[in-house]
């Protein structure tokens, strides 16, 4: 696996590499190109002392005609961590804390960084021994990278913050001294190198991703599910309308569809309707133009993933050590906008189907329950639905839109990267609810249909699901059954 090494990395073998209970380790070329950079950085300082190189021998933003004198050096990188840890909000969860470090030595271990080997390896470490250093998702704009998350990230190599392990929170000092860590005395460019970079925008945005490809495939199969119950038409699937507008998602989704419904004995019954609601018959254009967008969105991340985005960088063969703007995450801003502008019209167009199917409409009783009326049936999760629908479009209003300068001016553009990859992970959080409730909805409607059989391909879908929610024949609660359903959709194999 290219974890640390020239090989460029794919985000399935990320996602590989943190499914993996091995220990990483560093390889000996990343090893190598790590201590050379080191040295050449530390040999150009003790040739050009006096040479103003920014962060170095300098002080940060604004302050960076301020020269800082060799004895004091040391203490400039520490209190530029301590003074960079302002985190607030939300904690940010392990699985995400797990992220950020694994990509930050990814991102060291290039050689273009200046940090010591025992800097990276004691990040991995960390990684290595569950060890998650207590980081919060407010306080980065985005530029110059995520510097407060990444402060908090780093602030355990000093001794100093907190870290959960083993189900407590305890102080750094406390869980360094059990293992033998002593705190590291971090050498020029090191906290710079450590707090500039788009690790957190980028963790955010490999976990999303990982969990919108389980949506597209899940939207899919829950839209087919939606259209036996409903009893709408497969014509629209068929192959030729979609070889005369040959996007690829759009291709892929009536492929999809076509298959998943083979051999439904509900589809050679007569069809309700010459055409069907937008929301049955556009799931090719609709689904198809959301994986298009998440496909340029992974392309994006991806390349964030074997990149250097600290400042300055460090090119040791060339002899050159460039200040520059690698750290702006603006190709993360603007891709992860996309990618919750994509999965949100996921939820839209499936609380759709999940309004027609409850509507009483095509032999179907109203909300899905014997004596309407008596009982309410599925009446509500259409609400939870659109009310998660509607909180989706308040949540796609861009971050990419925005900047408020900071630093006295100095950074006068940001991206706000760490807000768009937040809300993502929230939209990409409902979109799960709203699959879920479409697909109680739809087998609710499907068992109604009985004894008439689907596809094999969704009877078994269906079956599957049946064996954590149960038909509602009359009312009962049912939070329960939409935190299951939920939980389906992100669990269940969708291909």
């Amino acid at each position: 696996m290219p974890l640390f090494s020239p090989t460029p990395l794919t985000l399935p073998e990320l996602a590989a590499a943190l499914r993996s209970r091995d220990a990483l380790r560093l390889p000996p070329a990343a090893e190598t190109s790590i201590q050379a950079c080191y040295d050449y950085l530390h040999q150009r300082l003790a040739h050009a002392p006096d040479q103003p190189i920014y962060g170095l021998n300098t002080g940060f933003g604004s302050l960076h005609n301020v020269p800082i004198p060799a004895a004091d050096r040391v203490q400039l990188q520490a209190n530029l961590v301590m003074s960079h840890a302002c985190g607030t909000g939300a904690e940010v969860p392990t699985e995400l804390v797990r992220r950020m470090l694994l990509l930050k030595v990814q991102s060291l271990s290039y050689g273009h960084s200046g940090v010591a080997v025992a800097t990276a390896k004691r990040l991995l470490d960390y990684f290595n021994r569950d060890v998650w250093p207590v980081v919060y998702e407010q306080g980065s704009l985005g530029a110059s990278g995520d510097l407060a998350p990444l402060a908090h990230l780093c602030l355990p190599l000093l001794g100093l913050g907190e870290v959960n392990y083993q189900g407590y929170r305890l102080a750094a000092s406390d869980v360094n001294g059990l293992f033998g860590w002593e705190p590291l005395a971090l050498q020029a460019k090191e906290g710079l190198a450590l707090l500039n970079g788009t690790q957190f925008m980028l963790a955010y945005a490999t976990e999303a991703l990982e969990r919108t490809q389980r949506l597209l495939d899940a939207a899919d199969v829950i839209g087919a599910l939606s259209v036996e119950a409903f009893g709408a038409h497969a014509q629209p699937f068929a192959a030729p309308l979609h070889r005369v507008r040959p996007h690829a998602g759009q291709v892929r989704v009536a492929e999809r569809l076509r298959a998943l419904l083979a051999g439904s004995e509900l589809q050679a019954r007569d069809r309700y309707a010459l055409q069907d609601p937008y929301s049955f018959r556009c799931q090719p254009q609709v689904h198809g133009a959301s994986r298009d967008a998440v496909a340029y969105v992974a392309q994006t991340v991806e390349t964030e993933c074997n990149s250097v985005t600290d400042n300055p960088i460090i090119f040791p063969e060339e002899d050159l050590i460039l200040s520059g703007g690698n750290f702006h995450g603006q190709p993360l801003a603007l891709a992860l906008d996309h990618l919750a502008l994509a999965v949100a019209e996921l939820g839209s167009i499936s609380e759709r189907r999940t309004y027609q199917l409850i509507s009483g409409q095509r032999g179907l009783p109203a909300f899905l329950v014997a004596e309407p009326g008596l009982n309410s049936g599925l009446m509500i999760p259409q609400y939870t639905a659109a009310g998660i629908v509607s909180q989706n479009k308040q949540l796609c209003t861009p971050a990419s839109a925005d900047s408020i300068t900071s630093s006295n001016g100095q950074e006068d553009h940001v991206s706000m990267g760490a807000n768009a990859a937040t809300k993502a992970r929230r939209v990409v959080e409902n979109v799960e609810q709203i699959l879920g409730i479409e697909l109680l909805t739809a087998v609710q409607a499907l068992d109604l249909r009985r004894p008439h059989r689907s596809s094999p391909a969704l009877e078994a879908v269906a079956a599957a699901f049946r064996e954590v929610v149960t038909f509602a024949a009359r009312d009962r609660v049912l939070a329960p059954d939409l935190h299951r359903a939920a939980q389906f959709v992100r669990e269940y194999s969708w291909h």
